[in-house]
C-alpha cells in the first residue's frame, strides 16, 4: 500500500504534517492508497477520529482524494508537486514552444519607466500608512474597465493574476465548496482549487469559451463560483464573442449567488474586442458579487507582477482586506512603473497583437494543409488535439520542437498539445505542421483529428 513508507503522528496535525512532507520529498508517491482509519489507528494507538481529522486536513489542502470504497490516496497532482514544477527538458538547438513566455522582443523597454518610477519614490518614499494603490493607476485603469462598458463600482491593485483570483475564492470560499472552471483551463488555476479544499467543476469549451449547457449543468450542481477567461484563453486561446458572452449571462442570471470572476489577462495583446460576462450592456451586474483581472504579465514581461481589478465593493474589500494581513500592499515602483508604461506605450503596446495573431494564423493555416486542426482565436497559444500526447510531444522532440502536453491542463477534456507561438516565425510554422503531421501519421490531406 506504502511500500517501506511508514506514516508517523499522534496528533491529527502532526500526522497530516508527517504525509505532506513524505509526498513532497518523495516518500510517498501520487496514487498511492493511504491505510484505512481504523488499520492506521491501530498502528499509531491513537482514536480513529484523530485519523480521521487528519484525513480532513490532507483533503482540504488538496493532498490526498476519496476514491469511494478503496479509501483515500495520494491526489495524482498532489499540490506539494504543482504542474509547473514538471519541466520539460530542452536540448540545445530545440525550438522552445513550451514555455508559455511572450516574446521578449515584443515587450517593452522598461528602463525609462523604472528610472521614472524611482525618481518619484525619491520625491515622495512611500512609507507605512500610505494609500495601497497608485491613485493614477487605478484611473487610468478604470478608464479602460469603463471603456469596456464594466460598472464603476471598486478597484484594487494585486500581485498578477493568480494572486487576485486567490485572494478572492480564499475570501469567499470555504473547504469543499465547488467551483466551475473551462476544461482545459490555465494549469495554475487548476493547482490552486485543491490548495484551498475546493473542488473543481470543469465544463466544456470552443473556440467562443464556455458552452452555456454545460456551464448550466455545473452551476446547478452547486458551484459556489465560477472563473472564466475573457481572451487568449490558457491553453487553447479561446475568446469569449458578444454572443456566448450574452448566453452565459442568461444562464448565471438563475444563479445570482454565485461569485463570478473573469481572467482578462488577454488585455494588451490581442486585437480581438472584450465582450463582459459580469454585466449586460447598461452596466447592471449579472451576480452580486464579481471581479474581472486585467494583468501586465503578457504585455509588459512576467517579472512586472501586477494586475489591476475591477468588481464589487464587498468582494475588492475583501481582497484588500487579505492583502494588508500579509504583504500590505504590491511595490510602488511596480505601480509607478506601469503607470508610466501606460502613458507612454499605452496598455496594448503597439503591433503586439498583430505579431501574434500572424503567428497563430501561420500555424493554424499549416496545419490544415495537412488535414490537422489547431484551435487559437486569440493569445500566443495554439491547441491541437491529439489522439497521444506523449508520443507527439517525444516525436516533436527529436524533430527539434518542444511542445507541452495537454494533461497538464485537463481533467475530463479530451488530450491535446499546447503550442506557444510567441516564439515561432511564421515562415518556419509549415515545417513545424509538416513534422506534426509525420508524427501523427496524418500526411496531407489527411482526415482532421
Amino acid at each position: 500500500m506504502l511500500g517501506d513508507y511508514r506514516i508517523q503522528g499522534r496528533r491529527a496535525t502532526d500526522i497530516a504534517a508527517d504525509v505532506e512532507r513524505a509526498v513532497a520529498c518523495g516518500g510517498l508517491e501520487p496514487g498511492q492508497t493511504l491505510p484505512p482509519l481504523r488499520e492506521l489507528a491501530g498502528e499509531l494507538g491513537v482514536n480513529p477520529n484523530t485519523v480521521a481529522a487528519a484525513y480532513r486536513l490532507l483533503r482540504d489542502r488538496g493532498v490526498i482524494e476519496t476514491a469511494g470504497r478503496k479509501g483515500s490516496r495520494i491526489r495524482p497532482r498532489p499540490v506539494t508537486t504543482y504542474r509547473d514544477q514538471v519541466s520539460l527538458a530542452v536540448p540545445a538547438g530545440t525550438v522552445n514552444l513550451a514555455a508559455g513566455n511572450p516574446d521578449p522582443r515584443l515587450l517593452p523597454p522598461l528602463a525609462a519607466a523604472l528610472t521614472a518610477a524611482g525618481a518619484a519614490a525619491d520625491r515622495e518614499p512611500v512609507l507605512y500608512g500610505h494609500p495601497a494603490a497608485d491613485p493614477e493607476l487605478i484611473e487610468l485603469a478604470a478608464a479602460g474597465f469603463q471603456a469596456d462598458g464594466l460598472p464603476d463600482d471598486a478597484y484594487a491593485v494585486t500581485a498578477g493574476a493568480l494572486d487576485a483570483i486567490d485572494r478572492t475564492l480564499a475570501s469567499h470560499l470555504r473547504p469543499g465548496d465547488a467551483v466551475v472552471i473551462e476544461d482545459p483551463a490555465w494549469a495554475s488555476l487548476v493547482d490552486l482549487l485543491p490548495a484551498h479544499g475546493l473542488r473543481a467543476l470543469p465544463v466544456a469549451i470552443d473556440d467562443e469559451g464556455p458552452l452555456p449547457g454545460s456551464v448550466a449543468a455545473a452551476l446547478a450542481a452547486g458551484a459556489r463560483a465560477m472563473v472564466i477567461t475573457s481572451r487568449a484563453q490558457n491553453p487553447t486561446g479561446a475568446a469569449l464573442t458578444a454572443r456566448r458572452a450574452a448566453e452565459l449571462r442568461a444562464v448565471l442570471a438563475r444563479h445570482p449567488e454565485v461569485m463570478l470572476l473573469e481572467d482578462d489577462h488577454g488585455h494588451g495583446i490581442t486585437e480581438l474586442p472584450y465582450h463582459p460576462v459580469v454585466c449586460d450592456a447598461d452596466r447592471r451586474p449579472v451576480n452580486s458579487q464579481w471581479m474581472v483581472v486585467r494583468s501586465t504579465a503578457k504585455a509588459f514581461g512576467p517579472d512586472l507582477r501586477l494586475a489591476v481589478v475591477a468588481g464589487d465593493r464587498q468582494t475588492v474589500d475583501r481582497v484588500l482586506g487579505r492583502q494588508r494581513l500579509d504583504t500590505g500592499w504590491v511595490s510602488h515602483l511596480l505601480q509607478r512603473t506601469t503607470v508610466e508604461l501606460w502613458r507612454t506605450v499605452g496598455p496594448s503596446p503597439a503591433g503586439v497583437a498583430d505579431a501574434y495573431r500572424e503567428r497563430r494564423e501561420a500555424l493554424l493555416t499549416a496545419l490544415a494543409r495537412h488535414g490537422l486542426r489547431g484551435h487559437g482565436r486569440s493569445g500566443v497559444n495554439v491547441w491541437v488535439p491529439v489522439p497521444d500526447e506523449t508520443g507527439v510531444v517525444v516525436g516533436l522532440l527529436q524533430r527539434g520542437w518542444a511542445v507541452v502536453p495537454g494533461a497538464r491542463f485537463r481533467l475530463q477534456s479530451p488530450p491535446g498539445i499546447r503550442i506557444t507561438v510567441a516564439r515561432l516565425d511564421p515562415a518556419d510554422a509549415p515545417r513545424l505542421a509538416a513534422d506534426l503531421a509525420e508524427v501523427l501519421g496524418a500526411g496531407t490531406g489527411s482526415r482532421q483529428i
